[in-house]
């Protein structure tokens, strides 16, 4: 079986076009459809049509993707098996990281783990907590580095690393920023700007509200965090971000009695075979 043309499939797959896939791999895209059309001839069947400037995936496309994936993950296993068992710091290590994360804890450990194993291909991809907590669970990731959830996934090992305290802040000219003695219910009179209500940030905000039986005006929601501290610095609304990242933007103010925090950790998944540099990575640098 060739790898290489799996992996182009997949990847055509997940960015929805010949283009993209050649981006993100690297390639020209006639080499990618040189290796979507072997697949074609060694499964013999059609697995894109023209449609447009674009591709549609056929059926015998939508059928494949999963076996190819799983196929792949095997592939991976495999080599960081015989990687082990030959005790090698190298090969593919695909781990995963918010972006808050990856911007402001982990560069100081991943600069000494890159130096330290250069035989190690590093592949980070920044996703959402939630993505990549997903992402682990399939096994499309080693390692994820994230916003713990409320409630542990008992299928998945989880690692508490670093204590976010999170914070209210507004801009110094806005409203609330004058207030004195605020309750959670003074802040639902005002726009709040969120992650998104499915991430884990979101979650910790809106139950504490559930708690006094109060709901939000929310004016927008955006996920990565520094944007939100940016549209709070502009004054469009009042947010909960990491204490980390309020600067002279940003006006914390004092909500009486609530007091919210995050923890931020990795995860993996035990079931799975880890390499040697995930390994590595995991209990020689956290």
């Amino acid at each position: 079986m060739n790898t290489a043309s799996l992996q182009a499939f997949v990847t055509v797959m997940q960015t929805g076009s010949v283009s993209r896939a050649a981006e993100k791999l690297f390639l020209t895209q006639p080499a990618i459809s040189k290796r979507l059309r072997i697949l074609e001839d060694e499964f013999g069947v059609i697995l894109f049509t023209p449609i447009g400037r674009g591709i549609q995936p056929t059926q015998a496309a939508q059928d494949l993707l999963p076996r190819a994936k799983r196929w792949l993950l095997d592939y991976e296993e495999i080599k960081h098996a015989l990687s082990h068992a030959q005790d090698q710091v190298a090969g593919l290590l695909r781990i995963g990281t918010s972006h808050h994360i990856g911007l402001h804890h982990l560069p100081t450990a991943l600069k000494s783990f890159v130096q330290a194993h250069p035989e190690v291909e590093l592949d980070v991809h920044f996703v959402d907590s939630e993505q990549a907590h997903q992402a682990v669970l399939a096994g499309e990731l080693e390692l994820a580095f994230l916003t713990l959830p409320p409630t542990f996934d008992p299928r998945l090992t989880y690692r508490e690393i670093w204590n976010d305290p999170l914070v209210f802040v507004v801009a110094p000219f806005h409203p609330l920023a004058r207030k004195m003695n605020l309750t959670l219910a003074d802040l639902t009179h005002y726009p709040a700007i969120l992650p998104a209500a499915n991430t884990y940030t979101s979650q910790i905000t809106l139950d504490a509200f559930h708690q006094e039986g109060l709901s939000l005006k929310t004016s927008m929601s955006t996920n990565p965090l520094d944007s939100i501290r940016m549209l709070v610095s502009i004054g469009l609304g009042w947010s909960v971000l990491p204490k980390t990242l309020v600067d002279a933007d940003l006006v914390v103010l004092s909500i009486e009695h609530v007091i919210l925090h995050r923890t931020l950790g990795m995860v993996w998944h035990p079931q799975r075979t880890l390499s040697k540099a995930a390994r590595t990575l995991k209990d020689g640098y956290f």
